[in-house]
């Protein structure tokens, strides 16, 4: 895994340095879309309004538009901002976990000591197990005031975003309203039925089987020979849409592979001719040059 972050944890006097990564990751196929009559690449262009030109990623800002004017934001702009220069992962609270509601929670991050010594790390995990405590913390992560929370996964102290309050809706269905009667006897069955159904919850005995079985058609149409080769196609699109930044990873394999075979190539034919001439006296001295190398004709790609 890869930091994405780094800063500290901060309580009182306590300075936890720490790096940050990213908990989970999407396991979908990735699928793009394409012309269903010859397989070519569908791509989307950032195309000014103005004029009508193709902007490229380093040009692009971003802006907010107040209905009659725009004001336009570079990156030191944002850069700028207090909150975007800090970090530190400040402690605000410690609640009883209970009280996190399972609807705030976001996105999950792995914290892991940035420093030679563990210690405080190590400390603060321990204080979190033993109090039943969650830490409700406020940092600043790609241009966003972040509140989330703190809590133990294992030996790993984990930070779990939270939604803000006013990110979360309210559910006011008026069907709840009206007065529902449950009697004794349908409470008793509706136990018994979840009774039946209980187990300890295990995550690996679930797989996602769309995914599964997208997986398996694939394998399979490519095992048949159902697919449209786009690689050479692909490639000089994307290098053409970089502005020739980008090289062309199909032609780089090719390349290497014509000079590995010719290499190999060269090397056995060499040890052929040593093999077939008949080996010469101490004395005899050979008045034949030896015979220049050929160089392998490299194979436009």
């Amino acid at each position: 895994m890869r930091a994405i972050w780094k800063g500290a944890l901060t309580f009182g006097l306590v300075n936890v340095p720490v790096k940050v990564y990213a908990a989970t990751e999407d396991h979908d196929v990735s699928l793009h879309q394409v012309h269903n009559k010859d397989g070519g690449r569908i791509r989307y262009q950032r195309v000014c309004e103005i004029d009508g030109e193709v902007v490229p990623y380093s040009d692009i800002d971003k802006a907010y538009d107040d209905g009659e004017k725009t004001v336009i934001l570079t990156k030191e702009d944002l850069e700028s901002l207090p909150a975007e220069r800090s970090r530190e992962i400040d402690v605000v609270e410690f609640v009883p976990s209970e009280q996190i509601d399972l609807l705030t929670l976001d996105r999950a991050y792995y914290l892991e000591p940035d420093s030679s010594s563990p210690k405080a790390y190590v400390l603060l995990r321990k204080t979190l197990e033993q109090t039943d405590r969650t830490a409700v913390v406020r940092f600043s992560l790609r241009q966003k005031t972040r509140l989330a929370a703190l809590r133990v996964r294992g030996d790993v102290l984990v930070l779990q975003t939270l939604l803000w309050a006013d990110e979360v809706r309210e559910a006011a269905f008026p069907a709840l309203d009206e007065s529902v009667r449950i009697s004794a006897k349908e409470l008793e069955l509706s136990a018994s039925l979840v009774e039946s159904f209980s187990s300890d919850f295990d995550p690996e005995e679930f797989t996602d089987e769309y995914q599964a079985e997208l997986r398996t058609l694939i394998d399979a149409k490519l095992e048949k020979g159902d697919a449209v080769d786009t690689s050479e196609t692909f490639g000089e699109q994307e290098e053409q849409e970089a502005g020739g930044e980008v090289i062309d990873l199909m032609a780089a394999l090719r390349a290497s592979v014509e000079k590995s075979r010719a290499a190999r190539e060269g090397g056995a034919s060499e040890k052929k001719k040593d093999a077939s001439t008949p080996a010469k006296s101490k004395g005899e001295a050979s008045t034949k040059k030896p015979a220049a190398k050929k160089t392998a004709k490299k194979k436009a790609s």
